[in-house]
């Protein structure tokens, strides 16, 4: 690590305008090089161009992974590398790639062994999932998240409410799946090393919607129980109009016919967990 520049969301789940500053003071502790900080989405992501200019050769994240997802396929272009720290509510990123360790823990080992592998990952035209795509009417509960993050009980209740009668709607058609049936109302899509992990929610099982809805408003938005589950090489959406989708907690409207991928990134990330078959001691 030679030159940084630093991507922070303070409104994000475990992080704070003190824990940001904190993260910078820990890097220039380290006596590393801190050329730009970016305050998200208050100021706007650094592009590519920005990077060079800076002669940039890491992004350090501490955000959520939505935050992390917004800054990584801007950048999906840019030839450097990034350290991603917990600063979310799930960190789901983060722990695949340095397991439970703190954010002073990541940046001490990663300055010692700075070791870059590649990530699987969704694609579904220009967009990206590195943690996991949602599908269907379930994907509106995101309205009644943001309103509990941002405490507005009242506009929380009402979207929720909102949220709860399109679970309960038509449900959303995918085809490519081997064993699902034609209509969910929520589709969960995990990248795989090679293949993609589906678990789909039909509205028969209204324990499972409801966990799904508490499930988002309490930030764990991988954690609703699936009843049916498959393996694919892809997907497609079977609908003649645009459907709601949720990449890693973002909402994007993906156009009919979509056709959903794996994929690998490029070695990219730092990763402080030891190699496969390498003595941990």
């Amino acid at each position: 690590m030679r030159k940084l520049w630093l991507i922070t969301n303070p409104a994000s789940g475990s992080s704070s305008p003190a824990k940001c500053e904190a993260i910078e003071i820990l890097l220039r502790d380290r006596g590393l090089t801190l050329g730009g900080r970016t305050a998200f989405p208050a100021e706007s992501l650094p592009d590519a161009a920005a990077l060079d200019a800076a002669e940039i050769d890491l992004v350090v994240l501490f955000a959520g992974d939505g935050t992390i997802n917004a800054a990584l396929c801007a950048l999906a272009t840019w030839e450097g590398g990034f350290l991603i720290l917990p600063g979310g509510t799930m960190n789901l990123l983060a722990r695949s790639l340095h397991g439970d360790a703190d954010p002073a823990a990541i940046v001490a080992a990663a300055h010692e062994d700075a070791r870059r592998i590649a990530l699987p990952l969704i694609e579904a035209g220009p967009h990206r999932a590195f943690v996991g795509l949602i599908l269907g009417p379930a994907a509106h509960w995101y309205r009644a998240r943001e309103m509990a993050r941002a405490g507005r009980p009242r506009r929380m209740l009402s979207a929720a409410l909102g949220a709860w009668r399109r679970t309960f709607g038509r449900g959303v058609r995918i085809s490519g799946a081997p064993g699902l049936r034609a209509r969910y109302q929520a589709v969960f899509v995990q990248p795989g090393a090679t293949r993609l992990a589906v678990a789909a929610i039909d509205a028969r099982d209204w324990r499972a919607i409801a966990e799904l809805g508490w499930d988002w408003l309490t930030g764990d938005w991988v954690r609703a129980r699936a009843v049916d589950e498959a393996e694919t090489d892809a997907l497609r959406l079977a609908e003649g109009q645009p459907v709601l989708a949720l990449f890693d907690g973002e909402p994007v409207r993906l156009d009919a016919g979509t056709r959903i991928t794996p994929g690998l990134s490029r070695v990219a990330f730092v990763t402080t967990l030891p190699e496969a078959g390498s003595d941990p001691g």
